[in-house]
């Protein structure tokens, strides 16, 4: 199982890129599947670690008896997208792009500053994705790193 260390190794660049879009706002959209297996959509937050002092990982929370909690702990596969900036009208080119991380929940122990009555997990990804409009306004670019596979890029009208 992969973690985010994983992917900033192999693709520093890429990694730091795809940081930056879910650091640019407070609120994601995290997807978990219902127990029927139909797909539930929620707001979240999640913190990016590895600050020199701990190893680097991603890391949310979830309140107690929550409906994404209970999806999880049935299913720990998630995605994850960025928050969504609008492209500046006019010049595609100079918009950012969006970001978006699947992969597994894995419980983690509280830490000290969490909330009460929240439960804890580091998400350990298995694709990360990145996507933004190429410098001649003509293509989208996507990036992406699989788990096995590791970093690749191509673009499409």
């Amino acid at each position: 199982m992969s973690t985010w260390r994983d992917v900033q190794r192999e693709a520093p660049e890429f990694a730091a890129r795809v940081r930056a879009r879910f650091d640019a706002g407070t609120n994601k959209t995290l997807a978990t599947l219902r127990r029927d297996g139909s797909p539930r959509i929620s707001g979240t937050e999640l913190v990016f670690t590895g600050d020199g002092v701990s190893a680097p990982s991603i890391t949310l929370g979830m309140m107690t008896d929550s409906r994404k909690l209970h999806d999880v702990l049935r299913d720990p596969r998630v995605a994850i997208h960025s928050p969504t900036l609008e492209p500046p009208t006019g010049s595609p080119s100079d918009w950012a792009g969006d970001a978006k991380i699947a992969g597994t929940l894995v419980p983690t122990p509280p830490a000290a500053t969490d909330p009460p009555h929240t439960s804890s997990f580091e998400l350990h990804p298995n694709e990360v994705v990145l996507t933004y409009i190429d410098s001649d306004n003509t293509h989208l670019v996507v990036e992406s790193w699989h788990e096995g596979r590791g970093w690749e890029r191509f673009s499409r009208l």
